[in-house]
C-alpha cells in the first residue's frame, strides 16, 4: 500500500516521527507522498528528517490556497518558490498541494485563482503532476485546470468530497481520484458513489495526516498506517479484495508519482 497523501513533516509529527513511520512500515506501507507548504520553512527542514529515516518516500510542494495572501504585492515570488522547490527538494514528484479554497476564504478568491494558476503553468512547462486541493470552488478549479494545463497537466484531485459528476470532470482532464478517510463516514454516501466509478489505474487511497482520521479512529491525530482502513472500505465499496484495491492504488501512484522499488 501507499499513502497517496500526508503530511509527515507538519509538527504534529515532530516528537514521534519515528514511531509513526515504524507503524506505517508494519502496516504494510511501502512509500507516502509528503506534502509540503512552501511558506512553512519548518516543514522543508523537517523533510529532510522524513526522507532519512523513510527514503522511499516521495514529496510534492506547493503553495496552498490559503496561503495565497502572502503573495499579494508580488505574485512573482510565488512561481518563483516552487521553481526552486522544483531544482532543490530532494524526493519532489509534484507540484501541489495547490488549488482553491471558498470555504475558508483565507485570501481573496481572485488571488488564489492567480497563485493556482501560475503554478499549474509551472507544472505544464516542467513536465510534472499536480496535488489539487478544492473546496466549494469546483467550477474554478476545473476551468484553471482546462485553461492552464491545456491537456497536457496530469495531476490527483485529493481528499476527494465531490460527486460522481466531479469525479467524472477530474478523469476527463486525465486526473487520478484519491480518497480519504473521509469514505469511511456514515454521511459520505455521494463520495462511496463516486469510488465505485474510478477505473483501477486512476484511484488513489491516502490519509491526509494528521488530519481526516478514518472510523474508527475519528477524532485521533491520523498516521500513513491507518490508510489500510481507506483501503478496506474502498474494497468493500467497489466489490473487491483489500488486496486487489492496494495492488491497484500502488500501481496508479508509481503511474502518476514513479514506481516505488521495495527498499
Amino acid at each position: 500500500m501507499i499513502d497517496s497523501h500526508c503530511h509527515l513533516a507538519d509538527d504534529a509529527f515532530a516528537l514521534d516521527l519515528e514511531e509513526v513511520i515504524d507503524r506505517a512500515r508494519e502496516a504494510g506501507l511501502a512509500s507516502a507522498l509528503c506534502i509540503i507548504d512552501l511558506t512553512n520553512p519548518p516543514e522543508l527542514d523537517r523533510l529532510r528528517r522524513v526522507r532519512a529515516l523513510w527514503p522511499d518516500v516521495r514529496c510534492a510542494a506547493g503553495i496552498h490556497p490559503h496561503q495565497a495572501g502572502k503573495f499579494a504585492d508580488d505574485v512573482d515570488q510565488a512561481e518563483r518558490q516552487v521553481r526552486e522547490a522544483v531544482d532543490t527538494l530532494d524526493g519532489l514528484r509534484a507540484i501541489g498541494e495547490i488549488g482553491l479554497d471558498y470555504h475558508y476564504d483565507f485570501a481573496p478568491r481572485d488571488l488564489q485563482q492567480t497563485v493556482f494558476a501560475r503554478q499549474v503553468a509551472v507544472a505544464r512547462e516542467l513536465g510534472l503532476p499536480v496535488v489539487i486541493h478544492t473546496r466549494e470552488a469546483d467550477e474554478d478549479t476545473v476551468r484553471i485546470l482546462r485553461d492552464e494545463g491545456r491537456g497536457e497537466v496530469r495531476g490527483v484531485f485529493h481528499c476527494f468530497a465531490g460527486d460522481p459528476g466531479l469525479a467524472r470532470q477530474a478523469l476527463e482532464l486525465g486526473f487520478h481520484v484519491s480518497f480519504s478517510g473521509i469514505v469511511t463516514f456514515r454521511s459520505a454516501a455521494g463520495i462511496r458513489a463516486a469510488a465505485e466509478l474510478v477505473p483501477d489505474d486512476r484511484l488513489l487511497a491516502e490519509t491526509d495526516a494528521p488530519y481526516l482520521a478514518p472510523i474508527p479512529y475519528r477524532g485521533k491525530r491520523n498516521e500513513p498506517a491507518w490508510v489500510a482502513r481507506v483501503v478496506e472500505t474502498l474494497a468493500e465499496v467497489r466489490k473487491q479484495t483489500a488486496d486487489e484495491v492496494a495492488a491497484a492504488t500502488t500501481a496508479a501512484f508509481g503511474a502518476l508519482f514513479e514506481p516505488v522499488e521495495p527498499s
